[in-house]
């Protein structure tokens, strides 16, 4: 997971625009969840993640794959933040026809890192 790449309003559109694969979007939520995998142990270190995510996956989810994995995430951004993928990017959303529970989840997974963004950075202000 070193080789992620930035977590940038551009790392963002990449998730949207389908230019970053699943695995790269999984492993970003997982960083910033706090979940760590130890390769001389070949295990996840999951010390750093809430308790709340650490209790129900010790082991960091699927994101893409796991609808209830998808929706405790949705959940876990706050009421305020669930929209900035519209107020700060601009993100029409996806076309009818033109998306599936993969495009979905990528996308709950932006605005899940954009809001940590906003928060944990102040990026966006």
């Amino acid at each position: 997971m070193s080789n992620l790449p930035p977590l940038t309003t551009k790392t963002i559109w990449a998730i949207l625009n389908d230019t970053i694969d699943d695995a790269t979007v999984n492993q970003l939520v997982w960083y910033y969840l706090g979940y760590r995998y130890d390769s001389s142990s070949e295990k996840w270190n999951n010390s750093e993640v809430a308790q709340e995510w650490r209790e129900e996956y010790p082991q960091p989810p699927n994101f893409i794959d796991s609808r209830p994995a998808t929706i405790k995430l949705t959940r876990s951004i706050p009421t305020e933040n669930k929209q900035l993928l519209k107020e700060k990017l601009g993100f029409q959303g996806y076309k009818i026809g033109e998306f599936g529970p993969r495009q979905t989840r990528r996308a709950t997974a932006a605005n899940w890192l954009l809001s940590y963004l906003q928060q944990n950075i102040n990026y966006l202000n």
